[in-house]
């Protein structure tokens, strides 16, 4: 017979509400800094749940049109639950993070992948498609997601938080904001820009702070925007219940945060918010090893994926090289960048030939589980990158036949109310 002796739930130690703005919430932060303190410390071993609000802070609804992607503010992205001290964790170890479960909440079974705008986040090919916004809103029925705005498609989720790392060091930070500012003074007109330097504007720590240690966190915070040394907005999409992270530790406590968490997610996340973002819930445990940074020679994390991952065997691959056939021709000298560009271009041309949009195909890309791998990058001067795309994910046939594609009729996503694309 089953008793409740002994049988504890594991505590979560940070809540939040997906339906509630993040500026008006404890325990959520969206700047990089270590100034900003530990709004809970656990035990090594210890298990407990994180609850997040997805990366927007609750900007985008479940409707049909995109203005809200139009609209979004970018300067308080991404909205990360802590820090979260672990005892004993000193600079120079390993923490060693385990990703028990990622899942949605219950009262929000739903995502969404959206195209930004180029002005306004932009995304791989914000230029060469002059990007406005369009977005899917995609369902969830256990592990599978679907969408009224990309119908014929139905696949399995790999749930993982797109953004995770530790604190910076005072040391870490100033390095950062140091080569980053070089790299936006040189680039001072890029559109989309090169970087995202500090900003006042939107910064948030939800906590009761003293006034000059917050006007320091938001003059100073990093962007959460790129990933880095610490791990950070990496988006790998591997990372999925059953994964292990091992991070190096910079300040006292590590002081872990996790946010962005998706759904889905395509290798690259072409579209800039190209997974399947949602809010949710993670559940971790962390344990510590002494000296880690240097026994393990540690630059950035290291990561072993989750054994769990749906079962698509069957793959449509499309290749690219680092020659922008799709643009002007320009011969590039082993851009494996341009190569993985001209592959996801290759399959966007063969989806729009099914009866997709251009803006669907670019979405469905970015959030389906769609694998991508560098082929070569040895053979001058064409670095090769391949794209896979899951047969299984389709509820018709699109392999290539001697009469052709057949071309369907899939509708539109959802664009701006204005009706520009």
């Amino acid at each position: 017979m089953a008793t409740i002796a002994n049988s504890v739930a594991h505590p979560t130690l940070i809540s939040a509400d997906p339906f509630v703005p993040a500026r008006e919430q404890k325990n959520l932060h969206n700047r990089w800094h270590p100034d900003i303190p530990a709004v809970a410390t656990v035990k090594p071993g210890q298990v407990f749940n994180v609850e997040c609000v997805d990366w927007t802070g609750a900007q985008i609804g479940n409707n049909d049109t995109s203005d809200d992607i139009r609209d979004v503010d970018l300067t308080c992205v991404h909205n990360l639950s802590g820090p979260i001290a672990v005892e004993g964790a000193e600079p120079g170890d390993c923490l060693v993070v385990d990703i028990l479960d990622v899942r949605p909440f219950d009262k929000m079974p739903w995502g969404y992948t959206g195209i930004f705008e180029l002005e306004n986040g932009g995304g791989l090919f914000a230029r060469e498609f002059q990007s406005r916004a369009a977005k899917a809103i995609w369902d969830f029925k256990g592990v599978y997601a679907t969408s009224r705005h990309i119908p014929g498609v139905r696949f399995a989720g790999v749930s993982h938080p797109g953004l995770i790392g530790t604190a910076p060091s005072a040391e870490l930070l100033a390095t950062w904001n140091k080569r980053e500012g070089a790299l936006i003074e040189a680039h001072a007109d890029a559109v989309p820009p090169v970087a995202y330097g500090p900003l006042v504007s939107g910064a948030y720590v939800g906590q009761d702070l003293p006034d000059d240690v917050r006007a320091k966190i938001y003059r100073e915070g990093a962007r959460t925007i790129p990933g880095r040394e610490h791990g950070g907005n990496c988006d790998i999409k591997n990372l999925s219940r059953g994964s292990r992270c091992y991070f190096p530790v910079f300040v006292k406590g590590a002081n872990l945060s996790v946010g962005d968490l998706h759904f889905s997610q395509g290798d690259g996340e072409l579209s800039f918010c190209g997974a399947i973002e949602m809010a949710g819930i993670v559940t971790f445990s962390t344990s510590i090893i002494k000296g880690g940074v240097e026994k393990f020679a540690m630059k950035q994390p290291l990561f072993l994926p989750s054994p769990v991952d749906p079962l698509y065997s069957a793959k449509l691959i499309f290749q690219g090289i680092s020659v922008d056939y799709h643009g002007d021709g320009t011969q590039y000298n082993m851009d494996a960048t341009v190569a993985y560009k001209q592959a996801a271009l290759n399959a966007i041309a063969y989806l729009m030939k099914i009866g997709y949009t251009r803006e669907q195909a670019y979405l469905l890309l970015s959030a389906a589980p769609v694998e991508s791998h560098i082929g070569a990058i040895v053979d001058s001067p064409n670095a090769c990158v391949t794209l896979a795309l899951p047969l299984g994910i389709f509820e018709h046939d699109i392999l290539p036949k001697d009469e052709g594609l057949k071309k369907l009729e899939f509708g539109q996503c959802a664009v701006r109310s204005d009706g520009v694309l």
